[in-house]
């Protein structure tokens, strides 16, 4: 590439316009304010930055706060499990024996029934073998004895029962 340095070359003029525009913002001090405006952008980023980290930060301990209240829970909620597993243990447990002792209790009160039905029954039969026993007794007394013979068989009665009543 060839340059001209002819003063009628429009290159020459763009060029020494576009320096002298750069000497004009340096004049004026545009370099200072964008350089500012740049510091103060930086700054601007440095504290969103710095802000972005705290928050970062308080971020990570509250997660970890969360963490360790999540393991909590966790813990107390499978102690709680055990727990009701134990005490569903123990429940069931208590009422197998609970109906263990009913049942039991109710086989005795059944024993006993049986028992005192039994005791009713033979007393029942005793007094009606008795009854009858005295009934055919007497019938039979009726036919084969004589009227002068019932004194003495009175009182020989009499005795007999004082002996087996002592």
């Amino acid at each position: 590439m060839h340059f001209d340095f002819d003063p009628g070359s429009p290159t020459i003029w763009v060029f020494l316009a576009v320096i002298l525009f750069f000497i004009a913002l340096g004049y004026f001090g545009v370099h200072k304010k964008i350089a500012s405006a740049l510091d103060t952008r930086a700054d601007k980023i440095r504290v969103e930055l710095e802000e972005a980290r705290r928050l970062r930060e308080e971020a990570q301990t509250l997660l970890a706060s969360f963490q360790r209240k999540q393991k909590e829970a966790e813990k107390q909620a499978e102690s709680i499990v055990k727990q009701a597993r134990i005490d569903a243990e123990n429940m069931a447990a208590q009422s197998r024996k609970d109906l263990a002792d009913r049942l039991e209790r109710r086989a005795q009160q059944a024993e006993a029934k049986i028992q005192n039905a039994e005791a009713q029954a033979m007393a029942d039969v005793k007094s009606k073998a008795a009854d009858m026993a005295v009934n055919t007794a007497e019938a039979l007394m009726r036919k084969n004895m004589k009227p002068a013979d019932h004194s003495a068989l009175i009182k020989d009665g009499i005795t007999q029962m004082g002996k087996v009543m002592n």
